[in-house]
C-alpha cells in the first residue's frame, strides 16, 4: 500500500507530463489543468490504498478516461441546442425552429471571423444566463435531458418524479427559454 508521502511523490512526478498530454489532446490550458486535477483526485480517493507500483498504470487509465469524459461533455455541450428541434411541433408557432434562430450552433464551421466568434460567444453567454434563470426543476430537467443526454425515464429516475413531470418541465423550460431569448433580441 502506498503511503501518503509516496502518493504525493508519485503525483508530483507525473504532473507535468500529464498536463502536457492533456493539453495536446484538448488544446485548452484550463481544461487540461482541470483534467489532470480531476484525475489526480480520482486516483487519490479511489486507489490511494493500492501498492505504489500499480499507481502509474492506474493513473494513465484514469487520465485517459477523464480526457474522454471531457470530450463527451464538449460534444454534448456543442450539440445541446440541436435537441430543441424535438419541440418544433409543440410550439405555439408551428414554423418555430430554434436552430434557425440561434444560427445553427453546433454545426461545424469551416472558418469564422473574429466578429462572428465574438457574436457567437455573446449569444452563448446570454443562453447560459437564461438557463440559469429557469426555475430549479425546469433547469434540472432541461440540463439532464439536453446537456447530459439522458432519456425521459433516466431523467425521471434521477429527479425522483414521473416521466410526465419530466416532459412538462422540459416543455416549460423550452417555452421559457424561447420567450426570454426572443425578448433579448435573438430572432431569425
Amino acid at each position: 500500500m502506498a503511503s501518503e508521502k509516496e502518493l504525493h511523490q508519485f503525483l508530483s512526478s507525473v504532473e507535468k507530463r500529464a498536463f502536457k498530454r492533456s493539453f495536446y489532446h484538448v488544446r485548452d490550458e484550463d481544461a487540461a489543468l482541470d483534467i489532470v486535477q480531476d484525475s489526480m483526485m480520482k486516483l487519490a480517493e479511489n486507489y490511494g490504498d493500492k501498492p505504489i507500483d500499480e499507481l502509474p498504470m492506474l493513473f494513465q487509465r484514469i487520465l485517459t478516461n477523464t480526457t474522454l469524459d471531457w470530450f463527451r461533455r464538449q460534444k454534448t455541450k456543442n450539440a445541446l441546442f440541436s435537441n430543441f428541434s424535438d419541440f418544433e411541433g409543440a410550439q405555439t408557432d408551428e414554423n418555430f425552429d430554434i436552430l434557425e434562430k440561434l444560427g445553427n450552433f453546433g454545426a461545424p464551421q469551416t472558418s469564422e471571423s473574429a466578429e462572428d466568434g465574438l457574436n457567437r460567444a455573446e449569444i452563448l453567454h446570454i443562453i447560459e444566463e437564461e438557463v440559469q434563470n429557469l426555475p430549479g426543476r425546469q433547469r434540472e430537467a432541461f440540463l439532464l435531458r439536453y446537456w447530459e443526454e439522458l432519456d425521459v425515464s433516466e431523467t425521471a429516475s434521477a429527479m425522483g418524479c414521473t416521466e410526465g413531470s419530466v416532459k412538462t418541465h422540459c416543455f416549460r423550460a423550452v417555452q421559457a427559454l424561447h420567450k426570454a431569448l426572443t425578448e433579448r433580441g435573438l430572432k431569425p
